[in-house]
């Protein structure tokens, strides 16, 4: 019977030992509760062995233009921005960025965090892009995210989670704090869109992690 072709290759650019795993278990285990990792998924061996000879950025930015969704088809805003978030575990290391939706060039990018969530970091994404425009004045730019829990929180200004506070990460919550301060204290203009996963691929701030 014919081996299962591998899905996935993943590159670990800075963790416990960086280099090309062909599964998502050793790659986690270099870089689990390893501070600022940085690491992606890719299609192919040889696209994963383009991307390590090279730097952690440049890889992002050119799979974020060779996977972008088409944008005529599909009727995506071109003046806009994606927001998303990566984590490893639950809880675990977190980090979340905002990408110019059409070429996937990073804007802004905070982490990682110690003991977040994946719901949180896309939360604190999406007040982060809305600050960043409304800050600069930009009420015409959009923006997209994949999380439905992150556009509840934003519409009841309100966090729910069950993550327990700790030393670890006792910052997230004072970010979770300020984030929905400045949502009560802040009106925006900005319409914030719901990224169709399904239908056109990750969201180019997708980390690729998995």
């Amino acid at each position: 019977m014919a081996s299962k072709r591998k899905s996935k290759y993943y590159v670990v650019w800075v963790g416990q030992n960086p280099g090309i795993y062909d599964n998502w278990t050793d790659c986690q285990l270099q870089i689990k509760s390893f501070p600022g990792a940085k690491y992606k998924s890719f299609k192919t061996k040889d696209e994963a062995e383009r991307a390590f000879s090279g730097a952690y950025k440049d890889a992002i930015e050119r799979k974020a233009k060779i996977e972008s969704p088409d944008f005529e088809k599909f009727k995506i805003e071109k003046n806009s921005i994606s927001v998303d978030a990566a984590c490893s575990g639950n809880p675990g290391i977190m980090e979340y960025r905002g990408v110019i939706t059409t070429t996937g060039e990073e804007i802004f990018k905070k982490g990682p965090y110690k003991n977040g969530t994946n719901n949180i970091g896309e939360f604190l994404a999406l007040v982060h892009g809305l600050a960043l425009l409304k800050r600069q004045g930009d009420s015409k730019t959009k923006i997209y995210t994949d999380s439905r829990t992150a556009l509840s929180w934003i519409r009841h200004r309100r966090v729910k989670t069950v993550l327990r506070k700790d030393r670890d990460n006792e910052v997230l919550f004072i970010m979770i704090d300020r984030a929905i301060k400045w949502l009560k204290t802040n009106d925006y203009k900005t319409e914030i869109i719901k990224w169709d996963t399904k239908n056109w691929g990750e969201i180019p701030a997708d980390f690729g992690r998995k």
